[in-house]
């Protein structure tokens, strides 16, 4: 069956401890475990302390990549914006209903030390190890827009077939120019630095 972005929110909401990447004031990455709280409308949920640098991070930049993997070898990144709600206690309040391990963290009313934020705006990118060859998906939720990543062959492609015996997925095909089918591609590199006349791009 054909992955679709709902299934790829439902695999991290299944996941649900993912990390949470983000970039602190001097540029360092910084990554942590994050529960996904709750998934409605193609838009996820989450919340942290605010007096976590976590919380910081999101409150002075917001954006954040979240990757996940589950026991399927679905992996799942989702990159976007995380923007503070406002309702702050009715939406924790609805965190906590829908999520009641928290209550056991964050027992009564220390439960407003958090607040909530959700993403709305992001690109989804699937990729699925455990079939052969691999199978990648990019989507977009909200106003993003997939963009184009990985290699091209353009037409100085002289039809040597170099490319397709080294990729280590298969998922070059024969053409004028040679193709690159980019829901098998691992993006890895390898058509591009074995090409003889540079005739291999990336995007």
């Amino acid at each position: 069956m054909e992955i679709t972005k709902n299934d790829c929110l439902r695999i991290l909401k299944e996941i649900k401890d993912v990390v949470f990447s983000t970039v602190d004031e001097y540029g360092k990455p910084k990554s942590r475990i994050i529960d996904v709280m709750i998934i409605e409308n193609e838009k996820l949920y989450f919340c942290t302390a605010r007096g976590k640098d976590f919380y910081k991070q999101l409150v002075n930049d917001g954006e954040v990549s979240i990757t996940g993997m589950n026991s399927e070898y679905k992996m799942i990144r989702l990159e976007g914006k995380a923007n503070k709600l406002e309702d702050q206690k009715e939406w924790i309040d609805r965190i906590f209903n829908e999520n009641p391990s928290m209550n056991s963290v964050y027992p009564s009313d220390s439960r407003y030390i958090l607040e909530a934020f959700c993403i709305e705006d992001a690109i989804i990118e699937f990729m699925d190890l455990n079939v052969e060859p691999i199978n990648r998906k990019s989507f977009a939720i909200g106003e993003k827009q997939v963009k184009e990543r990985g290699y091209v062959i353009n037409e100085d492609c002289i039809e040597c077939g170099i490319c397709k015996e080294n990729c280590p997925t298969k998922c070059i095909e024969e053409g004028v120019p040679y193709f690159i089918n980019h829901n098998n591609c691992l993006h890895c590199g390898l058509c591009y630095e074995s090409c003889p006349v540079s005739a291999i791009k990336r995007i």
